[in-house]
């Protein structure tokens, strides 16, 4: 997904991890002021907002202040009549915000479609992945030959204000809705970057996701780059390891650089197959119940000899390949730390046709290593290269290095 966060992971069958009580609770309730707003407003009683009363029972005086408060909107707002249906979904929006997590979303009917168009492989932006570090809105990898590439965002970028609007305090969803729009118009984005304020006005395309490629480098070594966990990633990389079974090269370079993560069971099939039906990686809910994925496969590549790149701007999916490799010890990571993003997001429809996107669980290696805010620190730390090109790649050439020299 671009010009957002990573996208939800999907689960292909395997047992889906809950906060068994929080989850439910917030399903149930989300369902009950659905179907109450769906029937009052079929009925022409629209007033889905005495659904929300049920949580003001928390406190003895809630329900006089929820009171107090609609009462005074609904006759004294300057600007009547004011819309029922706007109230309600920003009172239903308020409760998920109030969560502090800026990956739990909830979206209105439009916003649901909006945001299941995003997972498309191709869509119109600029090409950047945004994300939350060290608690503030940020460019977590600008994709490769993206405008957000070429007009010179990097991985790590503050988000200050998009098209002169603060974007500081907003949820991930929020910012994307402004980043994104028709190709060809442009937009204004502001950041920080080392303690210095840059501004970069970006040309809007129709950005589309090639997922993995691969060619041939010096020595009969392999570059396997991907750029995204999509749908159509498997595909692509079973293609490339059938043709690497083939020619049988001295080693692979995986290149997970600016790759902001995608769908957590292509992740896992992935690597399965550098280390076959290990655990990939552990999942741990609200409860404290702890899970565990692993490849469904046998491994075609366990004894290649594999070196991974990461940087700054590897998430997600990504952050979970590089750790179950370096785990197993099946293979190098080198480059930099990695972003740091390991919560898990469940997508849950609702009656009238909105979705909450909820964080119910947080990952880890299968080392037990946290990868939420920690990142994965690769064995060999290279700085990101400062020039474009193979023989500026200071990761890239020790990677080769590491796959060419003697032991």
């Amino acid at each position: 997904m671009i010009d957002a966060q990573p996208p939800v992971p999907k689960r292909n069958g395997r047992a889906k991890p809950v906060g068994i009580g929080f989850l439910l609770a917030i399903i149930l309730l989300a369902g009950f002021i659905g179907g109450y707003w769906t029937a009052n407003r079929e009925k022409g009683l629209v007033n889905p907002l005495y659904a929300l009363q049920a949580l003001t029972r928390l406190t003895p005086n809630a329900p006089a202040v929820y009171d107090a408060v609609l009462k005074q909107i609904q006759q004294q707002y300057v600007l009547q009549p004011v819309d029922n249906a706007k109230l309600f979904y920003g009172a239903v929006s308020g409760l998920v915000r109030s969560l502090g997590d800026p990956y739990s979303t909830f979206f209105t009917p439009e916003a649901a479609t909006a945001f299941k168009n995003d997972l498309d492989l191709s869509i119109e932006g600029i090409g950047a992945e945004i994300g939350y570090k060290e608690k503030r809105p940020a460019i977590i990898a600008p994709l490769p030959s993206s405008p957000a590439e070429k007009i010179g965002l990097k991985a790590g970028d503050f988000l200050l204000t998009v098209d002169e609007r603060d974007v500081t305090a907003l949820t991930i969803d929020e910012i994307v809705g402004y980043i994104r729009g028709k190709a060809g118009t442009k937009v204004t984005i502001t950041v920080v970057r080392t303690a210095k304020e840059l501004s970069f006005t970006v040309q809007r395309e129709r950005i589309t996701i090639a997922s993995v490629t691969t060619r041939r480098l010096k020595d009969n070594i392999a570059l396997v780059q991907v750029v995204s966990f999509n749908e159509e990633t498997l595909s692509k990389f079973d293609t490339i390891v059938r043709g690497l079974l083939l020619d049988k090269p001295k080693g692979i370079i995986l290149d997970l650089r600016n790759n902001p993560g995608g769908l957590l069971d292509v992740s896992v099939d992935l690597t399965g197959e550098f280390i076959g039906k290990q655990v990939v990686v552990k999942e741990r809910d609200a409860a404290g119940k702890e899970r565990s994925d692993s490849a469904d496969r046998d491994a075609r590549l366990p004894l290649t000899p594999l070196v991974v790149l990461v940087n700054g701007g590897s998430a997600s999916a990504s952050e979970i390949v590089a750790g179950a490799l370096q785990d197993s010890k099946r293979a190098t990571i080198v480059g930099t730390k990695t972003f740091g993003k390991g919560s898990v997001q469940t997508l849950e429809p609702l009656p009238d046709g909105s979705q909450l996107k909820l964080t119910i669980a947080k990952w880890f290696t299968p080392l037990g290593r946290t990868i939420d805010g920690s990142g994965i620190t690769p064995d060999v730390v290279v700085e990101d290269p400062t020039q474009a090109g193979d023989d500026n790649d200071t990761q890239l050439q020790r990677a080769l290095k590491l796959l060419t020299e003697k032991p």
